[in-house]
């Protein structure tokens, strides 16, 4: 009976899935379907697969109410977030729960392993410590569940967790590492050199930590750049207070600073020039679909591709810019919808004021 019961509960399980999750921050995303939901809940075994973002909950009436939040969370581009529930068997990291006799000798040795002064944990070659190997203990971090326990303990007994070491671990993804965000809030100094991670978008799922130094030397993801400025900016972009990268000082990061008591005016409709071209604008607007413009934007800071973000990377041995600039598609532009100091224009010809020494006359363009 206590085998049927325990088989029943594995079953009472339901998977949460976010479409496209990847590209929101873990944080976020939870904080914003918590508050959309009517029914508290607390999400099990968070991770990524693909480009989905995935959790568990037991709870049947908070699995109602998470179908209920579909649609009616909105991203920062205003696109509505949809989420997909379903009945599910327990998550692996339940069903493989380390044992409280392997929880205890994972603690002890992650102890001894522990810098006291320097609040450091050095965790590399976790796998084949002595001690776990000499009692048939398996602690492979790639697997949620051995992360999971991992964290739980660092949560638990090293709450002032400055420095964690997890070099030489295998690593090619850092779902389980997720939760370091709520378990080691305080860590500042990551290292994951010599790890098998082959993307930066795997940094996207711990940049909740404010590092000021990582390591990531020994890594696949170190060759995909074209060259170290672009290597630098990748990581930057998830962590922007980082000071060290592989060991190397970093210049100082620029952060902007705004009040967040200023509010931006509301935008008026405003135009000046030719009726007639006011008219054409209009025109336009009404009868085109932007969209078709979005969808090839050539913006690197848009783009998540990274296959994209290179086609688009002018790089030649040339150091002057204007081969490159040569080599993009050729352009117009109205000249009536350029503002300067003194100028008169018609439909058809566009008077501009010639600089230098002869800037009292006027040129036709």
């Amino acid at each position: 009976m206590r085998r049927n019961t325990q088989d029943e509960n594995m079953r009472k399980w339901f998977k949460v899935t976010i479409p496209y999750g990847i590209k929101y921050d873990k944080a976020w995303l939870m904080n914003s379907i918590q508050s959309n939901c009517s029914v508290p809940f607390t999400p099990v075994d968070f991770h990524y697969i693909r480009n989905r973002a995935c959790f568990f909950v037991q709870v049947a009436s908070a699995a109602s109410a998470l179908k209920d939040v579909s649609y009616k969370i909105y991203d920062d581009e205003n696109q509505k977030i949809c989420i997909f529930v379903n009945h599910f068997t327990a998550p692996y990291s339940v069903k493989n729960k380390l044992k409280p006799g392997q929880m205890e000798m994972l603690k002890l040795t992650m102890n001894k392993r522990y810098n006291v002064s320097q609040q450091a944990l050095d965790l590399q070659n976790l796998r084949f410590d002595p001690d776990l190997m000499g009692r048939d203990i398996d602690i492979i971090l790639n697997r949620r569940n051995c992360m999971a326990a991992t964290l739980k303990i660092i949560e638990r007994n090293f709450p002032e967790l400055l420095s964690l070491n997890l070099c030489n671990n295998k690593l090619y993804q850092l779902d389980g590492l997720s939760d370091i965000t709520e378990k080691a809030p305080k860590v500042k100094t990551l290292n994951l050199s010599k790890n098998k991670l082959e993307s930066a978008w795997e940094l996207g799922k711990v940049k909740g930590l404010k590092l000021e130094e990582l390591w990531l030397e020994g890594n696949p993801l170190c060759s995909t750049f074209l060259d170290q400025s672009a290597y630098v900016s990748a990581i930057r972009d998830c962590f922007p207070k980082l000071l060290r990268l592989d060991g190397r000082e970093l210049s100082a990061p620029v952060i902007v600073d705004i009040d967040s008591s200023e509010t931006m005016k509301p935008c008026k409709e405003n135009f000046t020039g030719s009726e007639t071209l006011k008219h054409l604008v209009l025109q336009f607007l009404q009868q085109s679909n932007l969209c078709k413009y979005f969808k090839d934007s050539r913006n690197i800071k848009i783009l998540k591709d990274p296959y994209l973000q290179r086609k688009l990377l002018k790089h030649t041995k040339c150091p002057r810019n204007v081969d490159s600039l040569s080599a993009l598609p050729e352009t117009q532009h109205d000249f009536s919808s350029i503002l300067v100091d003194m100028w008169c224009q018609t439909v058809n010809t566009c008077f501009l004021p010639r600089a230098g020494p002869e800037s009292q006359s006027l040129r036709p363009l």
